[in-house]
């Protein structure tokens, strides 16, 4: 006789820290929204503070679910390392090399899965966005720092170190500027929002901001329009070294730098022009979470 009373679906818990925020959702079986709870990350006040407040707030959540069953997954600015236990490559450099992973499970009693936070964009984007129905995802993130995730039959590609997708510490010109990682040439240091920005600076004074230097470079102002088009050179550039080792079926763009048209356009021909093959016609197109990538990501990488 079939059971009259089944339980509830399990709930899938995401957690996301980011650089001002720390956000927790709850998704349901069927991977849609049930609840959204965000803090301020607190990152001002020191590691101690920011641990407390992923804490707190998930505890928050769990009262808010009444306490049902439920997965738990957390992203995080940056990885932990298999060697030291301690976290590493986050452009949010304060909270490198402190046990961020062991901290947790020390204060939540419990298990999770934690990864980084283009990790989490790529499987979100693969299973419920922009990449949902191709087998191989290649997710970009081009923000304050710059990395990749790829996903392979809806699985993660973490790689033997864990370090599969740091795209953005691929060394490009072995000369170029330093960056935090400690290499030199970065793309990284290339292909972020700072480093447009500090470009910009360095050619004009001034620093406007992204979005103002974008328009700049569409009315025509030389500096700006030198500046973006250097970046789409380097963008394709960057992009076609991973195509040629991945040869994904579609390639995913997020963080705030995805907002420029000319990625789909300029940046893709020229993307075209450098792929080794006679042919290349995998999109390139912009995500469909936003914002909600890294945590949505992080609910379905849980456990």
């Amino acid at each position: 006789m079939a059971n009259e009373n089944p339980a509830p679906p399990r709930l899938h818990v995401g957690i996301d820290l980011g650089g001002t925020k720390i956000e927790g959702i709850v998704l349901d079986d069927l991977l849609q929204e049930r609840f959204r709870m965000r803090v301020d990350t607190g990152a001002r006040d020191g590691y101690a503070q920011v641990l407390q407040r992923i804490v707190g707030l998930y505890r928050g959540v769990v009262e808010e679910i009444g306490g049902r069953a439920h997965t738990l997954g957390i992203c995080t600015p940056g990885s932990i390392s298999a060697k030291t236990g301690l976290l590493k490559n986050c452009n949010a450099t304060q909270l490198n090399g402190h046990p961020l992973q062991a901290d947790l499970k020390a204060h939540l009693a419990r298990d999770f899965a934690l990864d980084n936070d283009a990790n989490c964009f790529a499987m979100a984007e693969a299973r419920r966005g922009a990449g949902a129905g191709f087998g191989s995802v290649l997710g970009l993130v081009m923000g304050t720092g710059v990395g990749a995730g790829i996903v392979i039959d809806g699985r993660l590609l973490g790689g033997r170190h864990g370090i599969a997708g740091e795209w953005g510490h691929m060394s490009v010109d072995p000369a170029g500027p330093a960056c935090y990682c400690g290499r030199k040439g970065c793309v990284e240091r290339y292909l972020s929002g700072q480093a447009l920005e500090a470009a910009y600076l360095q050619a004009t004074g001034e620093m406007p901001g992204l979005a103002v230097i974008v328009e700049r470079a569409r009315s025509g102002e030389d500096a700006a329009a030198t500046l973006l088009d250097r970046f789409l050179d380097d963008f394709a550039a960057a992009v076609a070294s991973v195509v040629a080792v991945l040869d994904p079926d579609v390639i995913v763009l997020g963080g705030g730098l995805a907002s420029i048209e000319e990625l789909y356009s300029t940046g893709a021909t020229r993307l075209s022009g450098l792929v080794f093959n006679d042919a290349f016609d995998t999109p390139l197109v912009r995500n469909t979470l936003g914002n909600s990538s890294g945590v949505i990501g992080a609910a379905m990488i849980g456990v």
